[in-house]
């Protein structure tokens, strides 16, 4: 059989394993909809925090930022993975104890204020859409080559999946299929990695690998340096970003982890504190085995990518090469008319090849017609890395195959947790908490289900017209989840004196000055995004960091000058840093 037989029989498999497990575990209450009924076994929560967890960014764009940027792209890896830690250790147990369904729920209730419920529920909403638009984008990358469909039908496919099982199992319909999603993700990121490994060093573990000596000699970071000064490019295992944005960048990523609501919601799944706790020491093991694997597969693709591209005939360049470039993806343009591909530092066009947005059909680029001033002949998304890399590799079919599976199972297990957040903050923090507190359950059920239905088609048209790569930006859902709830929950937990006037200026600061100093620089003047227009030289990637100082400072000045909080929130927040009782999660 060949690539596409092979994917379209793997992928459809663990679609309808998805689709059966939605029927099976069909939500048939808000409390199953929003937490499963907050009777998911530690275990199985903790492989569906890790699905949750592991996007489309961790799965198919953060090795092959990692692989174009070599020692610069371990921000990536130390933010997200720090990042889970901290919210393990510093902030689950505590909002579990709390026992409310959603972070809006939360700020609500802890500072005892609807206005401050309604801006977390907008920066909730806000955050969740910039995050769900890379996961699409990424459906969509996979949908594009493997099954050779155009861009825009493979994203409709993407949609229907996940509105199937998230707006018919809810939160439970999720969780389980989470479970399948990362068995899938896994295996399928795991497998192409031992083979990549014993192949480049003879050594099937890719962690050990990585460290390795080649064959036929020489170690593999000492050969990839080698390779890069020879092409132009800054050492491998060198950083060229200032220590200043790498710092802000990866205490952005961390803390944003922190305040990301689809990963919180996760600890309200179990029955007992205890069990969150449990559950998020088992997602820390699973994520690992991806995390720690990501710099090796990095590493070999990129090592793969250049002895097979660099200075070869066109005509010679093997099939994968030329089937990538059909999808936009990759592109060639013969400058010095030699036939040959020249692989250097410079960006090969003056405007990279991109899907054209009315069509989306396969292998129509967007090229313009003058090249840029340097001897680069080569355009390649880092977004196709992981899933080029078994083909450069030469690996089996059915290999090729299992790596698309695993990358739409990490982009639609995110989308799905995204979904929810979204339709929860609408159908239980904006209807059942404010504008009808006598709703019925199954009212209530309904409209978050249309909410979802409606987030999807948002969704949808974010993945048609991304805003950039997939990990670019995941970057800035985590830099605004940082600016705008990482402060008001660590707060409300350990600082009894927080008010909600401290809380909703804050949130509205962080996230208003981050969102606008992303915008300026990404959208409306993406001509001065360069280091000496940032402030500080902090990029728009790290300026969450900023933004989470600059809602530190007002929530806690603003909260200094006004009215204490009532002496129960007070009690309340003492109460929240005791271990006892497992605060079962409420609705009311």
């Amino acid at each position: 059989m060949d690539v596409q037989t092979w994917t379209y029989l793997i992928v459809g498999i663990t679609f309808a394993i998805y689709i059966g497990i939605a029927i099976w575990a069909k939500a048939g209450s808000a409390k199953e909809f929003y937490v499963a009924g907050a009777g998911v076994p530690p275990l199985a929560n903790g492989m569906a925090t890790a699905a949750d967890w592991m996007s489309a960014a961790s799965y198919i764009s953060m090795a092959g930022l990692i692989s174009f940027m070599g020692y610069d792209g371990s921000i990536y890896l130390m933010g997200w993975t720090g990042g889970y830690v901290l919210l393990a250790l510093l902030l689950a147990p505590y909002l579990r104890k709390f026992g409310k369904f959603t972070v809006p729920d939360f700020v609500g209730d802890r500072y005892y204020s609807n206005v401050a419920r309604t801006v977390a529920v907008i920066c909730a909403i806000f955050v969740s859409f910039t995050y769900v638009a890379g996961q699409m984008r990424g459906v969509g990358v996979v949908f594009s080559r493997f099954l050779e469909v155009p861009i825009n039908t493979g994203i409709l496919i993407g949609m229907g999946i996940v509105f199937f099982y998230a707006v018919l199992g809810g939160m439970k319909g999720i969780t389980y299929t989470q479970v399948a999603q990362y068995c899938v993700l896994i295996f399928a990121f795991l497998v192409p990695a031992i083979f990549i490994s014993l192949l480049v060093t003879n050594n099937p573990v890719p962690q050990i690998g990585f460290g390795s000596e080649v064959v036929g000699g020489g170690y593999l970071l000492d050969k990839l340096d080698g390779l890069h000064q020879e092409l132009g490019f800054a050492p491998y295992t060198d950083g060229s970003k200032p220590m200043i944005d790498v710092f802000f960048i990866t205490f952005a990523l961390m803390v944003g982890t922190a305040g990301l609501p689809h990963v919180i919601v996760r600890f309200f799944t179990v029955p007992k504190v205890r069990d969150a706790r449990i559950s998020a020491g088992w997602a820390l093991i699973f994520i690992a085995l991806l995390y720690t694997t990501a710099p090796a597969i990095a590493a070999f693709a990129r090592y793969n990518l250049i002895n097979t591209v660099s200075n070869t005939s066109y005509a010679e360049l093997p099939n994968w090469f030329k089937t990538w470039e059909g999808t936009g993806l990759i592109a060639w343009a013969d400058k010095n008319d030699d036939g040959a591909v020249q692989y250097v530092k410079g960006a090969p066009f003056d405007g990279k090849p991109a899907f054209t947005g009315e069509t989306g059909e396969l292998g129509q680029r967007l090229l313009s017609n003058e090249l840029t001033d340097n001897a680069n002949e080569l355009y390649i998304d880092r977004d196709i890395m992981v899933l080029a890399n078994p083909e450069i590799a030469q690996l089996p079919d059915w290999v090729i195959a299992l790596v698309a599976a695993g990358g739409l199972a990490a982009a639609l297990s995110t989308a799905a947790g995204l979904l929810l957040v979204i339709s929860t903050s609408v159908a239980h923090d904006l209807v059942k908490k404010q504008i009808n507190p006598n709703i019925s359950e199954k009212s209530e059920v309904l409209i978050a289900r249309i909410a979802v239905a409606i987030a999807i088609v948002i969704a949808g048209y974010f993945g048609i017209n991304p805003p950039g790569f997939v990990a670019q930006v995941v970057a800035f859902a985590f830099g605004l989840a940082a600016s705008s709830f990482f402060p008001v929950i660590i707060l409300g937990i350990f600082y009894k004196r927080m008010n909600k006037e401290g809380a909703i200026a804050g949130m509205l600061a962080g996230i208003i000055f981050t969102a606008a100093y992303i915008i300026y620089f990404k959208f409306v003047n993406p001509a001065a995004n360069v280091p000496a227009n940032w402030i500080w030289g902090i990029s728009p990637e790290g300026i969450g960091t900023l933004g989470m100082l600059i809602n530190f400072a007002v929530s806690i000045v603003v909260s200094k000058i006004t009215p204490e909080p009532p002496a129960d929130i007070q009690e309340l927040v003492d109460s929240l840093r005791y271990p006892k009782g497992s605060g079962e999660a409420s609705m009311h």
